[in-house]
């Protein structure tokens, strides 16, 4: 439920009811992720979406007769049930999801997750969690024994946004600021213009800096889940802050310009000791060849190619690829430049 906590905690602020359902386990292919919600408050209004249309009619009915007083439960909806099949789910998958009302010990995690923190929330599904234990664990569910039994419980964890770092001040660093941002980055737009480095010009960064770009990434501190896009092409530093970017720890960097400018970094790069390694984890030419041309279209191309590496995904289309369409990155294939 983390995934819409901003909602969630403006409607219980708003004093609204809530009940919301959460996928908890999921087996076979599926039309969303462990941790996935929708709810419904007490005015019957639904918020979020858990399989893309195929159960929300079934969901919506679980909610309500949660909040009209049933008690919080587990539900299936999957092919193997006849009636879970009436309901919808015909990709082939099996959802287990859980159904509860939200009550104030709920405000201080959706709090923070809504405000871009880290956040845990542990859902008890068999026997009771002992006072002040929070399971370390990723989403999912956790079993251990406590003090009277056997312990199931539904752990979800919201990192805090992993962070992308835009160095240049383009028309397509907004675009992209905007499109990576609406997937949940933290985005920063640098740039050392102060004419071009505006929050007007840049309305969907989180932050605008006019700094020296490479003085600036030295400052940063970034790790395996952030991005660094280097969107324009300055010879004063180029190849000097891609360099650093790949020595900065970010788990993406990529690099905007044509192959002839990217020869030219890369004779740059080997000159100031750039390794083989660190040259194979470039991505430049940055972005997909999706025939993309406009800002935009750019910004779209770039993005698919900076989830492609986070997921360990081809980048091919679906219709040529084999297996779950939702897969933890641990069971794909690795992939190779």
């Amino acid at each position: 439920m983390l995934e819409i906590a901003d909602r969630l905690l403006a409607l219980l602020t708003d004093g609204r009811r809530v009940a919301v359902a959460t996928v908890i386990s999921m087996t076979g292919s599926g039309p969303t992720v462990v941790g996935t919600s929708m709810a419904v408050d007490d005015t019957g209004a639904a918020v979020g979406s858990v399989a893309g249309g195929c159960v929300e009619g079934a969901l919506y009915e679980l909610c309500t007769s949660v909040l009209a007083g049933a008690a919080p439960g587990i539900q299936e909806y999957g092919v193997t049930d006849e009636d879970a099949f009436a309901v919808g789910l015909t990709c082939g998958g099996v959802l287990r999801v859980h159904a509860r009302e939200l009550g104030p010990a709920d405000l201080p995690p959706l709090a923070a997750a809504a405000g871009g923190q880290a956040s845990v929330v542990v859902t008890p599904l068999f026997g009771t969690l002992p006072a002040g234990r929070v399971p370390d664990a990723r989403t999912g569910i956790v079993r251990f024994e406590g003090p009277d039994g056997g312990i199931e419980v539904f752990v979800e964890v919201a990192a805090a946004p992993a962070r992308m770092v835009i160095y240049g001040a383009l028309e397509f660093s907004s675009a992209l600021a905007t499109a990576a941002r609406a997937v949940g980055y933290r985005v920063t737009v640098c740039d050392a213009g102060a004419v071009l480095a505006t929050p007007r010009r840049h309305p969907g960064a989180d932050e605008v800096v006019v700094d020296w770009p490479v003085r600036h990434l030295a400052s940063q501190q970034l790790g395996a889940r952030d991005v660094v896009a280097v969107m324009s092409h300055d010879d004063r530093y180029d190849a000097e802050l891609v360099l650093g970017a790949l020595r900065s720890g970010a788990g993406y960097v990529g690099a905007m310009g044509s192959r002839r400018t990217q020869d030219r970094r890369t004779v740059a790069l080997v000159e100031l000791g750039a390794t083989s390694d660190e040259l194979v984890r470039l991505h430049a030419p940055i972005g997909l060849d999706v025939g993309a041309s406009t800002p935009a279209e750019t910004a779209v191309s770039v993005l698919a190619e900076v989830l492609a590496s986070r997921a360990g995904a081809s980048g091919l289309p679906l219709r040529r690829t084999v297996g779950p369409i939702h897969r933890p990155a641990a069971d794909r294939a690795p992939q190779r430049r």
